[in-house]
């Protein structure tokens, strides 16, 4: 292991050994989403040949199954490139196996001299001297919910219904490597139903099965804040959908299906 924290070691240019920064609190053996889906997005933008001028507008992700903390595996493929947008797919894949999770990106390409700005909406309390929110009760020490700074402006992870949290990264996605703006928002977006949870966390299992995030304007800073709100139907079906902002104002939306059921 690395002496400096981090979620992923490089083992070569496509391949990863994630730490057990990356664990989840659902199962002591698979990560939180957040990190494998910037993972993804990562190799999305930094993959051999990737076009220049061209920035991420929109990712969704496959979650097929549950990502194991062992190494993986990550390839991309293109499969459109237009003259204003690509579409990037990317895979991971944990050795000896199939692929746990997908990533199909649309980038586009970016102006060469700045156009009309349209403001979304206003901005929310920015994190300033709010104290750091204690997170569910998880049965380990170490993993993604001590690897994130969280701070609640709105509800709090104990706490049901709708909630806003700021959220940093206290470490690089990859060992040794900087921080990128699109890694932060990554890491932090899969975080929505959590965040806003309308159930009780003992009695309900609430994951997510996918999430899809769009964005019309890459963070400034450290923070990246997930205003969120979660609907559940009695079939066992919900959605988690958040309003992304930095501290200069809206970034973009998340957007999560969840499987609802009893544990």
């Amino acid at each position: 292991m690395t002496e400096h924290p981090a979620f992923y070691e490089r083992i070569s240019e496509d391949r990863f050994s994630p730490t057990e920064h990356t664990r989840g609190p659902w199962d002591a053996g698979s990560q939180h989403a957040g990190p494998p889906a910037a993972l993804l997005g990562r190799a999305v933008e930094e993959r051999p040949g990737a076009r220049p001028g061209m920035r991420l507008a929109r990712v969704t992700y496959e979650i097929v199954r549950p990502v194991p903390i062992r190494p993986l595996e990550v390839t991309t493929a293109v499969l459109r490139s237009g003259r204003g947008v690509e579409i990037v797919e990317a895979a991971l894949t944990p050795e000896g196996g199939t692929p746990v999770m997908y990533a199909r990106a649309l980038r586009v390409r970016t102006l060469t001299e700045p156009g009309p700005a349209v403001s979304e909406g206003p901005r929310v309390a920015a994190p300033g001297e709010t104290p750091e929110t204690p997170f569910l009760d998880v049965p380990w020490d170490v993993g993604y919910h001590t690897s994130m700074d969280s701070r609640f402006t709105e509800g709090t992870f104990r706490e049901r219904g709708p909630g806003t949290c700021w959220m940093r990264m206290r470490m690089p996605l990859v060992a040794g490597e900087a921080i990128r703006p699109l890694d932060r928002v990554l890491v932090a977006a899969d975080s929505g139903n959590g965040i806003s949870n309308v159930l009780d966390f003992e009695r309900h299992v609430f994951v997510n099965a996918d999430l899809t995030v769009h964005l019309h304007r890459h963070p400034a800073g450290e923070w990246v804040c997930v205003e969120a709100r979660t609907s559940v139907d009695p079939a066992g079906i919900g959605l988690a959908d958040a309003r992304l902002h930095d501290e200069k104002g809206p970034i973009g939306r998340s957007a999560q299906s969840l499987f609802v059921a009893p544990r």
